[in-house]
């Protein structure tokens, strides 16, 4: 296979799946790793690609740039399985919960169906459905009002006064972006406020953020990145990006997403 049709395919594989890793792609295309990287390497000048620690992933977009959540729900799966594996540790029974929307916390809801007695307090549309589908009488699920954005999180004053009428033990949000000056952002400038306000409701406020969300800005801050009291990613994350953030959030945990995370979990809805 000629450089070109090789660099061709790659783009292919970002563009399907919003990013790609360099051992998938040794795998996929039969040549070493060294050529995977000088091929990312190129791609990455041509701006066609942007490279991050193990892979390459979609060039930065406009930070009001807002994926939907059918767009962003094949993206990262291993990583967001293992992140919600390890939030499952913080939840006891008989807490009230918040769950903002995302494909990373709607993950994380699949676990949650399993847990007795919580109420969960959510603006996600998909996460709301996920409990309406599997109904208990030890669950209590609160739907916020509000509009829809295209990440299917409802968003607004209604969603804000819904929130601010209840007490959280913890709020697990994910983000489209986190950076040192920034901290955790939105692309969309009326979800921030909706968000915001989870945050000051919240006993203990926990980010769930796959390495790619590092260095990633929307154009609204949500919170500072010492406002979390835990961040929990996984190990795609370069060890200089760790260092900087454990001086900054209560606690970083790092998981490992490897072979076994789950690749029989559903998909998420279209």
């Amino acid at each position: 296979m000629l450089a070109s049709q090789r660099r061709s395919r790659i783009l292919e594989e970002v563009q399907r799946s919003g990013a790609v890793r360099v051992s998938a792609l040794v795998e996929h295309l039969g040549v070493s790793d060294m050529t995977i990287r000088r091929d990312l390497e190129v791609l990455a000048q041509e701006g066609r690609l942007q490279k991050v620690h193990g892979g390459a992933v979609l060039p930065g977009g406009p930070s009001i740039e807002e994926p939907g959540f059918a767009a962003k729900s094949g993206r990262q799966n291993p990583e967001k399985q293992a992140i919600a594996a390890e939030a499952l540790r913080l939840v006891e029974p008989g807490m009230a919960i918040g769950l903002s929307g995302g494909t990373t916390t709607w993950t994380f809801a699949r676990l949650l169906r399993d847990v007795a007695d919580i109420t969960v307090v959510t603006n996600s549309v998909q996460v709301a459905d996920l409990f309406s589908g599997e109904p208990r009488t030890d669950q209590t699920v609160v739907l916020t009002g509000g509009i829809r954005t295209p990440s299917e999180a409802l968003v607004g004053p209604f969603a804000v006064s819904a929130i601010r009428s209840v007490n959280l033990d913890l709020m697990f949000m994910g983000v489209h972006g986190m950076d040192l000056r920034s901290g955790f952002t939105t692309p969309n400038l009326v979800e921030a406020e909706t968000d915001r306000a989870f945050v000051e409701t919240s006993r203990r406020f926990v980010v769930l953020a796959d390495h790619t969300k590092y260095g990633v800005l929307g154009i609204s801050t949500i919170a500072g990145i010492d406002a979390a009291d835990v961040l929990i990613t996984d190990s795609g994350l370069a060890e200089e990006h760790r260092i900087v953030l454990r001086e900054r959030v209560g606690e970083l945990v790092v998981v490992d997403a490897g072979p076994g995370t789950g690749d029989e979990a559903e998909e998420p809805p279209a």
